[in-house]
């Protein structure tokens, strides 16, 4: 009987032993909680950065000095990116800073800008361009995918400065806030309110 019983519970150990394993390697796969101590930096230069065209001045006819000084050059537009809406980051789940900028472009695209960020790392990290409002604490946690919302795609690091193109035809002003969002738990580590230029 006594043996009967040992070569029942060795196969019910060993199958107990296998679910655990195979558990615990969801678990791992799913929280990813070596993500928590692992920091990745993404330093990216300001889209588009140009220097302002040198206006040409005409060569002076004896014309021009007789009726007078010449007339001053037309304005240029500006060489570079142009801020349309900025803000501060503030913490959701995870300590999170940095400065949110939504850029416009020359060539009339537009890119959110992450400045100076610095938050946790985590699985699935987006960076979500909502119409939500900005809420400090839990109650801003979870709102941002209630509304509207477009995901700007992976966030590439979670310390630096990097940027995240508007996919084609998103318009920027249907949108007031960013948020760093863990698509895999559906909750925010961090996010700006985008005040208006």
């Amino acid at each position: 009987m006594g043996r009967v019983r040992g070569m029942l519970t060795r196969p019910v150990v060993v199958g107990v032993l296998v679910v655990a394993v195979a558990l615990v390697g969801v678990g791992l796969y799913w929280f990813q909680p070596w993500k928590l101590w692992q920091d990745e930096t993404v330093e990216e230069a300001l889209p588009e950065v140009t220097t302002a065209p040198t206006a040409t001045v005409p060569p002076e006819t004896p014309q021009a000095e007789a009726s007078g000084p010449a007339e001053s050059a037309e304005p240029t537009e500006p060489a570079g990116p142009v801020v349309v809406a900025s803000g501060e980051l503030i913490s959701h789940e995870h300590a999170t800073s940095g400065t949110v900028r939504l850029l416009r472009l020359t060539d009339g695209s537009h890119v959110v800008r992450l400045e100076d960020l610095d938050t946790s790392n985590g699985p699935d990290l987006r960076v979500w361009l909502t119409d939500a409002p900005v809420k400090e604490g839990v109650d801003g946690w979870r709102v941002f995918d209630d509304g509207k919302y477009e995901s700007l795609g992976k966030l590439k690091g979670n310390k630096g400065s990097q940027n995240y193109p508007l996919p084609a035809g998103v318009d920027p002003a249907d949108f007031s806030s960013v948020s760093i969002w863990c698509d895999r738990f559906d909750v925010s580590f961090g996010a700006a309110e985008l005040a208006r230029a």
